[in-house]
């Protein structure tokens, strides 16, 4: 291909800015800010450990407010072995199944809050 030389005989292409861009500028990923171990991306790995930590101390308070009491009523109550063996066998089974459903759907609630974060939008 040869180029004229007359300046007015070159053809100009003119197009438009492309679609679809990656701004390196002012672009931020949150995935190369962990896997790059910087402040922010310790702020998020942080975050993340502080809100599963939250929920299983709110599960710890609630296990220790339920059971804690547990052994003051059965000194209360001296004669009353069934009705410790009740209580612990069978009242206590269906709390602790739920306390235990909560805290498994909220630690997978976090995650998942925290995939979306990290994943690119």
């Amino acid at each position: 291909m040869t180029v004229p030389q007359d300046p007015s005989e070159r053809r100009v292409v003119v197009t438009g800015p492309p679609r679809r861009t990656r701004h390196t500028s002012g672009y931020y990923r949150p995935r190369t800010e962990i896997d790059e171990q910087t402040t922010l991306g310790h702020t998020y790995v942080r975050s993340l450990m502080r809100t599963q930590l939250r929920a299983a101390l709110t599960v710890f308070a609630v296990l220790g407010l339920l059971v804690g009491p547990l052994p003051l009523l059965f000194a209360a109550m001296p004669d009353a072995h069934r009705l410790e063996w009740a209580v612990l066998g069978f009242c206590l089974y269906l709390p602790l199944v739920l306390l235990a459903r909560w805290y498994v759907r909220r630690a997978e609630r976090n995650e998942r809050d925290f995939v979306r974060l990290v994943e690119d939008r």
